[in-house]
């Protein structure tokens, strides 16, 4: 896969993961755990940007202290409350995981299915819902720190990291 291309699609995906770490870091503590959850749609917004990150849906596993409360039919919230440190982790590792992804493309892998009960969409497709998925919820975010604290967490044109 041509190297500008990586670059222009690892400029906007860690862009989105930009402003995902910024919405969260801006959150204050007495708001993390409002009605509205906070912490909850940042996580939900977390598992699942791990989740379509992974090589194969089906040997997927979230690193702890997180678990699979998000595939629960019956909408089971996780056990506790995740802390903004754990979910800042959270963002790093997926931040890596997304870099080494797009980095590594090439024309085999890009082929390649990610494939669940609901999806089946090549390596870029999948990268592309993603991405849509996680600034999907960066402006739920954004939302509830307006309604809640009257603060933003800006927008990020693209990434300042290079991916090479």
């Amino acid at each position: 896969m041509d190297s500008n291309l990586k670059q222009i699609l690892w400029g906007q995906f860690g862009g989105c993961i930009d402003m995902l770490k910024n919405a969260i870091t801006a959150c204050d503590e007495r708001d993390w755990n409002q009605p509205s959850q906070f912490w909850y749609n940042a996580y939900h917004c977390l598992f699942y940007l791990d989740y379509y990150l992974s090589e194969d849906a089906a040997s997927f596993a979230p690193p702890p202290p997180f678990g699979f409360s998000e595939f629960d039919p019956s909408g089971a919230m996780p056990e506790r409350v995740y802390t903004k440190e754990e979910l800042l982790n959270y963002v790093h590792h997926c931040r890596s995981k997304c870099k080494a992804l797009i980095a590594g493309l090439n024309e085999e892998n890009a082929a390649k299915r990610f494939v669940n009960d609901y999806r089946d969409y090549s390596r870029v497709e999948i990268l592309i819902y993603n991405m849509r998925h996680v600034q999907h919820h960066v402006g739920q975010l954004n939302l509830i720190l307006r309604q809640q604290a009257d603060i933003g967490a800006g927008w990020v044109s693209r990434t300042e990291e290079s991916l090479f």
